[in-house]
């Protein structure tokens, strides 16, 4: 019978995406089936998975489920499964998986600057073949599969495949109505009344948006106030380098202004300078900020931990958001048991799991719609597939170049503490992407 060893207990529901392409993800919610057999060495008995899911997570909890569908299908396996955190995967991989230490499948961030960059560098699986004989290919939606996809530059959307998603993800406004019902404050359905709506809760003493600038939360609300501004066009010239991206244009310097304002009126505490995204989550559970801007990944935690009334919705005033298709799993070169590896990457992808992962409070990519029965659930889905049909979405600030993300961490530390000015801000910005920006 196999066994689950969790070899730590932090939990991290708090992550971060890097890397696709300007595709919409519609289409996400996808028929789903699995089969086919997989390559690779090792014993055949022994599985291990690394991912950075909590467990009371809807990816955490559909993939525990997985675990259990994966015992049941191989008896005498044992899978060892430590639970990383995000930061600690994301600084740490080359080295691990360049050595023989390497798990034998990991949950890791698509994009340029992650799995793009391992897949050129040789650390990770051609999993082409694979996922034409298991048919992940056709599970899959195009827009979906994009970021599955790396050419030998690292740059995704063509070429051969190095990851699979198995859920979608966007971000949102989470409201606290309890506290809109309290202090008297209309909850905002506009970009006018969100601000009326701070401006009210900053008057009576309570700062209005749980925020932490030692991780993505901070650059993420500068990064939806420049898509706030921005179109398409701008999209594809920032993330997939289809034109010149000026960091003192009109988007990107509303951005870098308004923050730095929101900081200076107490919308956002300095105090969250040093913070990281599980702080700020807490924080909103318990009740002390009204408003929290982050993603569909927060979604089930939220609904099984914050005891208050709450809502959910997308930024108002704006054709474009952050998201894509979810993190990938991807198969280690030096992997021993990439059998079963392939064989983990189905289940998560059966109907099962895929149902389970959406009635938990997932966004699944091969599920069927009309088993996600739980109300909530379905407003998220709804919403993604809003997103979706609008062409709205559009990936994450760190996604284009390799080490952007510490540089907007950093950045935007300083734009918190007034230790930079937002023209500062926006001449390192365009520094350190110019320096990264490939050869095209």
């Amino acid at each position: 019978m196999l066994t689950v060893r969790r070899r730590t207990a932090r939990r991290r529901t708090a992550r971060r995406a890097t890397a696709c392409t300007a595709v919409a993800l519609s289409g996400a919610l996808l028929l789903g089936g699995c089969g086919g057999s997989g390559s690779g060495s090792g014993d055949a008995h022994t599985l291990r998975l690394w991912h950075y899911e909590g467990p009371d997570s809807a990816m955490g909890v559909a993939w525990n489920a997985a675990i259990k569908e994966f015992e049941a299908q191989h008896p005498g396996v044992k899978v060892e499964f430590e639970e990383k955190g995000f930061e600690q995967i994301q600084k740490t991989a080359p080295m691990v998986l360049n050595s023989s230490d390497a798990p034998d499948l990991m949950e890791y961030n698509k994009g340029n600057a992650t799995t793009g960059q391992l897949s050129e560098q040789g650390l990770l699986t051609d999993l082409t073949a694979e996922a034409g004989r298991r048919g992940w290919d056709k599970k899959l939606s195009a827009a979906v599969r994009t970021t599955s996809r790396y050419d030998t530059n690292g740059v995704m959307g063509s070429g051969n495949w190095y990851g699979v998603p198995d859920y979608a993800e966007y971000t949102m406004v989470f409201y606290n109505k309890d506290l809109f019902t309290k202090y008297q404050v209309a909850q905002p359905t506009s970009f006018a009344e969100l601000t009326a709506a701070m401006d009210a809760f900053t008057r009576k003493g309570i700062t209005p948006l749980a925020n932490a600038g030692a991780e993505y939360m901070a650059q993420q609300y500068l990064y939806q106030l420049a898509l706030s501004k921005a179109d398409r066009s701008w999209v594809d010239a920032y993330q997939l380098y289809r034109g010149k991206t000026d960091f003192h244009d009109a988007a990107w310097t509303y951005a870098a202004r308004t923050f730095a304002d929101w900081v200076k009126k107490g919308y956002l505490s300095r105090k969250t300078t040093s913070a990281k995204a599980e702080d700020a989550g807490v924080s909103w559970i318990q009740g002390k900020a009204p408003i929290l801007f982050s993603g569909s990944w927060w979604y089930g935690r939220f609904r099984s931990e914050a005891n208050f009334a709450w809502d959910s919705g997308l930024w108002p005033g704006s054709k474009l958001t952050l998201g894509s298709g979810g993190n990938l799993w991807v198969v280690p070169k030096n992997a021993r048991n990439k059998q079963l590896a392939y064989d983990f990457i189905d289940i998560t992808l059966s109907k099962k799991i895929q149902n389970l992962l959406g009635n938990q409070g997932g966004i699944p990519v091969a599920a069927d719609p009309s088993a996600i029965t739980d109300p909530r659930s379905q407003l998220l889905i709804d919403n993604f597939r809003t997103l979706s049909a609008r062409d709205g979405l559009a990936f994450y600030p760190d996604w284009p170049v390799n080490g952007f993300y510490d540089v907007l961490v950093s950045e935007t530390q300083k734009l918190m503490t007034g230790g930079a000015t937002p023209d500062a801000y926006l001449d390192a910005l365009q520094q350190a992407y110019d320096k990264g920006v490939p050869q095209r």
